[in-house]
């Protein structure tokens, strides 16, 4: 929960790692469910807690990149 310079208007590194998460999220298309036509669910398809732990992970991994936890140190 370190806040940057500590000034008004600062942001928490979780408030990044969010903003962070919702683009890979987005570009990589994680935690969504398959394309889907009318009246056809594709086979296989991730369930709902799939996808949750898809993008907890995902966040977790967010979060280390911003604090610089990430790999290698």
């Amino acid at each position: 929960m370190d806040a940057i310079n500590g000034g008004l208007g600062a942001r928490r590194n979780e408030d990044i790692a969010l903003d962070l998460l919702k683009f890979v999220a987005g570009v990589a298309n994680v935690g969504r469910a398959g394309a889907s036509s009318t009246g056809f669910i594709a086979a296989g398809g991730a369930k709902a807690e799939d996808h949750v732990t898809e993008l907890l992970e995902l966040y977790g991994r967010c979060l280390k990149a911003v604090e610089g936890k990430g790999a290698g140190k």
